[in-house]
This record gives C-alpha cells, structure tokens and sequence, in this order.
C-alpha cells in the first residue's frame, strides 16, 4: 500500500508528498522512496515532520499510534486503513476525533462503500435470512477475518438492530450444532496474492443472495485513500467515513 500510494502521488498535482515513514529497522529505511533526484527518502520517526496538512496511515498498529501522536499533537487530520487494533487504541482514535479530524476505513475502496451500503439495506429488508461473511486475501495478511469483513459485519448488524459483539460466530468445527437465529458467521480464505475478496451471503429456504466484491490491483485502495484526504483536508474534527467522502454521510 505504501508503495502504491507513493507511486500515485507523485504525478497527482493536487499533492506533494513529504514524507515516507516506515517502521525502525526496515529495509527500506534510509534509502529514496522512487525518485533520488527528488531527495525524499524513507524514515522511520516523526523528527522534524513539520509542513504536514494531512498523514494518510496504512501501517499497523504501532504504526498507528505513533502517527497518531504526531497529528494530535500539531492538529493534523489523519486517514488511516489499518486493522487489526487493539480496544486501547481504538479508544484513544474515539478520543482524538474530538480534537482533529480522523476518516478511517477498513477499505478505501469505492466499491465496498457501496457493497457496505447495499448489505445494509439487504439485513434490514431480509431481517430472518441468514447471513454469512466469506472473505479471501494473500498468505500474508496478518490478522482475520479482515476489517472489511468486521465493517460490513458491523454494518449488517446494525441494520438489524443487533451488534457484530452478539451477532458473531467466527469460526464452525466439530459438531457446533445446529445454526442459531440472527448470527452473522464469518469464514477466511488465506493464499497466494489473493488482492482482496469479499462477499455476504443472505440465505433462506429456497434461495440465496449474494453480494460480492473483488479487487484485484491494490491501487484501488491507494485511489481511494487520496480521494479521502483531498476530502478531508480543511474539515472540522470529528470520526468521519468513507461513506462521507461519496457522499452517502
């Protein structure tokens, strides 16, 4: 994702980009991102960032939270699309959309807005089918199921009057028993270069719907992220989506 983000900054002339930060230790620390005639080069802290109007985040967790620092500590609106956080930070992300403005997105694909908003109307006209969440992404990928599956898990649930935290069954072994009303049930695919997979399952007697998404160039979520930045700069504080930025919010 950085590299994919980095590659498109570049001939966006609404953009210059200022700095690459990667993780201390890195390969790729110290050494220029694309362009060596341009003098920008990895780092891996926040030393002297200063003439930031926006950080765009997709790290991880510790990554996170040290841009985190950073941006509230000099007013700085934050995109970020990392998953896989822990409740400490996610209530710190609650804390700081009071002080500046901070757009997440489990996935920054134009797409999956929209699949999100579909799957929203789907559970809430469909209230007794049952639904599962089937996703699929590369070996890589550290954390399941992914947060695009959580969202659009959250956003089902929602729909329904429920929350994911009771509605959730995430993984079916043995002899579990027969399926219990108004669950969402998840299942994970991980393999090859899988880009990015998802698609829900609305089940009853006789018929089945699905609603399904597939990336297959990264740099759909790099789109996706720079549109939201463009979007948000100037904005007031406060927690705001994707769904905003297409103007669904």
């Amino acid at each position: 994702m950085g590299r994919a983000l980095v590659g498109l900054v570049g001939p966006d002339d609404r953009f210059e980009l200022a700095r690459a930060m990667v993780t201390a230790g890195s390969p790729h620390e110290g050494k220029p991102v694309r362009d060596p005639g341009t003098g920008l080069r990895y780092v891996s802290d926040w030393h002297d960032a200063t003439g930031i109007d926006i950080v765009v985040d997709f790290s991880g967790p510790a990554g996170l939270a040290s841009a985190l620092d950073h941006c509230e500590a000099h007013g700085i609106p934050l995109v970020t699309g990392t998953t896989g956080i822990d409740a400490g930070l996610e209530a710190r992300l609650v804390r700081a959309a009071e002080r500046i403005a901070i757009l997440r997105a489990a996935n920054f694909s134009l797409g999956i807005a929209v699949l999100t908003r579909l799957l929203k109307e789907a559970a809430a006209a469909l209230p007794d089918w049952d639904l599962d969440i089937v996703e699929a992404h590369h070996g890589r990928k550290e954390d399941a199921p992914s947060g695009t599956a959580l969202a659009l898990g959250e956003a089902a649930a929602g729909a329904r009057g429920t929350t994911l935290a009771d509605a959730a069954v995430y993984a079916r072994e043995g002899r579990p028993g027969v399926r219990k009303d108004g669950t969402i049930g998840f299942a994970v695919v991980r393999g090859g270069d899988i880009v990015g997979e998802h698609t829900a399952w609305l089940m009853s007697g006789g018929e089945r719907l699905e609603l399904g998404h597939r990336a297959t160039d990264r740099a759909i979520f790099a789109r996706g992220a720079l549109e939201a930045a463009k979007w948000l700069t100037g904005r007031a504080p406060g927690a705001w989506t994707i769904d905003h930025v297409i103007g669904g919010g």
